[in-house]
């Protein structure tokens, strides 16, 4: 009875307060549509950083004249290192002379003998280890030549990486905050101009839940049919843009964007208690009667 009493004032209100409710409707599918279209695009880049991240491998160079026993010796030193150290794989003379035969044939074409060293190929754990990696082999163990992971470059990937997780986070809560705050100045409109209801209701003797649940009630549908709005577009931009814009890229398969589902899901969920903390928090200084 008390939900059915709730229901029929939150749609009530709306209707009455039509171009208020249309408002804080379309602030909400603004706030989800940037949400969702953020979510998507962030959690592309955050793969696409982590697919590059995967590439930084640390390559030990053994010298000519190394012995099988000197390449045991480093790889059981490697393995040692489970912290840094995901797995090491063993490239010969022979196979790396054959991925350089597949890749670059015209370089080795005329070659007279095999120059290439036999490798150890180390794949860190994260990225960030493979300084760590090679400050284990320092000083080089015997018949290590040399010991290279393009510093410079790894370096670099992992800084602009670590930017793209740190401004995807601050957007997200800045969306948030921004959200909330829209929805909540313009759910106040809606409430100020009930005021003297309100504090009649809180004069007879209603309770604070009593006054505040037909408002956040309004606050939750006009936040899920604005956040499902949003859904309905991205859902449109999904089937209709992203064909054409991905068309000029070229990823690897593990680089991809959170489910879409999953995406709209969050927005429907973001978009209802959105609503809810709007109506909630504006209407608490009208309660202090």
């Amino acid at each position: 009875m008390r939900l059915r009493l709730l229901l029929s004032e939150s749609l009530r209100s709306l209707t009455a307060n039509l171009s208020t409710t249309v408002a804080a409707t379309m602030t909400v599918l603004i706030g989800m549509f940037l949400l969702g279209l953020f979510i998507a695009l962030g959690t592309w880049v955050v793969s696409w950083s982590n697919h590059v991240k995967k590439e930084v491998i640390v390559k030990v160079y053994f010298a000519p004249d190394s012995t099988d026993a000197q390449i045991r010796s480093v790889n059981t030193t490697l393995d040692g290192e489970p912290r840094f150290v995901k797995h090491v794989d063993f490239v010969s003379k022979e196979e790396a002379l054959a991925r350089m035969q597949k890749r670059y044939p015209q370089l080795v074409k005329n070659l007279a003998g095999n120059p290439l060293p036999a490798t150890l190929e180390v794949t860190p754990t994260h990225a960030e280890f493979a300084d760590d990696i090679e400050r284990s082999l320092i000083p080089h163990p015997p018949g290590v030549d040399r010991i290279n992971y393009g510093k410079k470059t790894a370096n670099r990937i992992i800084s602009v990486a670590t930017v793209i997780e740190v401004v995807f986070i601050s957007a997200v809560i800045i969306l948030l905050i921004a959200a909330t705050l829209l929805i909540a100045n313009t759910i106040r409109l809606s409430i100020f101009a009930r005021r003297r209801e309100i504090e009649v209701m809180k004069l007879v003797g209603a309770t604070n839940w009593f006054v505040r649940g037909p408002f956040m009630l309004e606050g939750l549908l006009c936040g899920l049919v604005g956040a499902f709005a949003a859904v309905v577009l991205l859902l449109l931009g999904k089937e209709i843009a992203m064909p054409k814009i991905l068309g000029h890229f070229t990823t690897s398969d593990d680089v991809r964007a959170l489910s879409f589902w999953l995406n709209a899901l969050i927005l429907l969920l973001v978009g209802l208690l959105l609503g809810a903390a709007g109506s909630g928090l504006t209407l608490r200084r009208f309660l202090r009667v």
